[in-house]
């Protein structure tokens, strides 16, 4: 199980187990919460304790007050901005996953993880799956590990001052393009994987394309 992920098809999969399953009343938070480690590779008890005032929309971040790794900020992408958005509460205060009894966490969600998965072909994963998931689908878009370690909050490259306002652009662009491509495959939308191409004719077409503003010469 440690070194288990998913494939493209089981993304596939769990999109449509996680749309039938938003149908029931009690499952509605914790698919949210399943949709949200998707995208993020976020450890489980990051998303279940989460708060709105950790949620930084303008700088496209999770500013963590207390993660694993003690105060953490994580780059994520514009699918996981777009989930935030549609639950967002008029006024966003507390935890973004509330219990049934008020200021309480979503106590559950480990029951329900498992309700929701049952007598599925994904009855074995665990939120674990989902992070090593993101991991790997990450490098295979061809992210460094470094990249991959800042966006999981891993010691060895994670930003660690939630206090820092401007966030690396490279890795919101890493976070939009790896929660993009999974988000994607949740809706079973079908790729064709393309990584960025590194000869110098290609380069130049892309920031052409991308910063039209700048002349480029061979």
């Amino acid at each position: 199980m440690k070194d288990r992920r998913l494939s493209e098809e089981e993304y596939n999969l769990l999109g449509t187990i996680l749309q039938k399953a938003a149908g029931v009343k009690r499952f509605q938070v914790a698919t949210n919460m399943i949709r949200l480690l998707a995208l993020t590779g976020c450890r489980r008890g990051e998303i279940i304790n989460l708060n709105w005032s950790e949620v930084d929309v303008e700088n496209s971040c999770l500013r963590l007050i207390d993660s694993k790794e003690g105060a953490s900020v994580r780059p994520v992408g514009l699918a996981v901005i777009d989930l935030l958005d549609s639950l967002r509460p008029e006024k966003p205060e507390g935890l973004v996953f509330p219990g049934t009894v008020e200021e309480t966490v979503f106590s559950g969600f480990p029951k329900i993880w498992k309700d929701v998965f049952k007598n599925t072909a994904l009855a074995d994963i665990t939120p674990h799956v989902l992070r090593h998931s993101f991991a790997s689908m990450a490098n295979d878009l061809r992210f460094t590990e470094m990249t991959i370690a800042a966006l999981l909050g891993h010691s060895r490259g994670t930003v660690t001052s939630r206090y820092i306002h401007t966030i690396d652009t490279a890795l919101v662009m890493a976070a939009d393009t790896i929660s993009g491509y999974i988000n994607g495959l949740l809706n079973n939308v079908k790729f064709t994987r393309e990584a960025y191409s590194l000869d110098r004719v290609s380069r130049q077409a892309a920031l052409i394309k991308s910063v039209p503003q700048i002349a480029y010469s061979a």
